[in-house]
């Protein structure tokens, strides 16, 4: 049962903002440029697969929480069979007494088991109704309401319906609104339809302390929203990426054997786990530094950003902006 606190309260933080997780983007300066700012700043585990690296960065983090306590952190946990890391990563997590995961992809219930041991928050990513419900029967604590737009592993369903849809039928959960939210606009919008704040990821692609390559940076201030398209052949899941000449190449939906593969019970788990290790490192090939493949995960919101600025200096935008949209709404009768 949620309490009575605001979003802000519940999480420790000052604004209701979370800076998306995003795999091979989000990275330690993103984080605490973050929490310096006063939202919740998030990574995926998988973005920290070499032995003893994900123990270290939340050694460092807990240390600049307690510098920077007006804002946190949390962890994206891909929570499938198919993540090989993922009790690994779990129990780290644990140990290192991360305050809030986001999961995806799978049961949250066993990560809901560990958050409770120590008082750690969890909220879920859900596009529909039923997988809402499955994560609300494992208790979580709230809902990542990934609709139509967002960046990565997008929903079918516009934010329009799908955040008032989880107000009226869990109405003492948290609701965070993911996909098309670049600035305070796009925040106080999805307030007014019931969210308790917003998950914004593609406008920190283009940020002075993300570390992916320029001609990335440069695409996503470049594109618009027609730009954005679906594919299943990236990570066997749909996902939405910039229409280059190399996303055409790959395709945009699977073949009938690969999605016989993957819904066939003696070979999902595997079929999947090959699909996204592939996937990976077609990424890795795009996102690094003098790696210029172009599959580059994005959302329609790039459309909206037209500009490269440091995380603090768009946290500070959005903000503003929100302040200033609420001082307009109030004026009108």
């Amino acid at each position: 049962m949620q309490s009575n606190k605001p979003l802000t309260e519940f999480l420790g933080i000052e604004f209701p903002v979370i800076m998306a997780p995003m795999f091979l983007v989000s990275n330690y300066d993103m984080i605490m440029a973050g929490m310096k700012s006063g939202v919740m700043a998030t990574f995926p585990s998988l973005n920290y697969r070499k032995e003893g690296e994900l123990a270290a960065l939340l050694d460092t983090l807990n240390a600049g929480h307690a510098q920077y306590p007006k804002g946190n952190y949390g962890i994206n946990l891909i929570t499938q069979k198919s993540n090989p890391l993922y009790s690994t990563h779990l129990k780290i997590c644990v140990d290192k007494k991360v305050p809030f995961y986001i999961t995806s992809l799978g049961s949250p219930k066993e990560v809901i088991a560990a958050a409770r041991s120590y008082g750690a928050k969890v909220f879920c990513d859900v596009t529909n109704i039923t997988h809402a419900q499955k994560a609300f029967d494992c208790d979580c604590d709230g809902f990542i309401a990934v609709g139509q737009g967002a960046g990565g592993h997008a929903g079918p369903n516009p934010l329009q319906v799908l955040v008032p849809a989880l107000k009226e039928n869990f109405p003492n959960k948290y609701v965070i609104a993911a996909g098309g939210i670049v600035g305070g606009h796009g925040l106080l919008s999805i307030r007014v339809l019931g969210a308790d704040g917003a998950s914004i990821g593609t406008r920190f692609i283009a940020s002075k302390e993300c570390m992916v390559n320029d001609a990335y940076k440069n695409a996503i201030v470049k594109a618009g929203m027609d730009d954005i398209v679906m594919t299943t052949k990236l990570s066997g899941t749909p996902c939405t990426i910039i229409d280059t000449a190399e996303a055409k190449k790959m395709g945009y939906t699977q073949s009938w054997f690969e999605k016989f593969l993957s819904n066939n019970k003696r070979t999902k788990k595997w079929f999947k786990m090959l699909i996204q290790v592939q996937g990976m490192k077609r990424l890795e090939k795009s996102v690094l530094p003098n790696n210029y493949e172009r599959l580059w995960c994005a959302g329609k919101s790039v459309e909206l950003i037209d500009n490269i600025l440091s995380c603090e200096e768009i946290i500070a935008e959005i903000k503003a902006e929100y302040k200033k949209s609420v001082e307009e709404v109030a004026q009108y009768k």
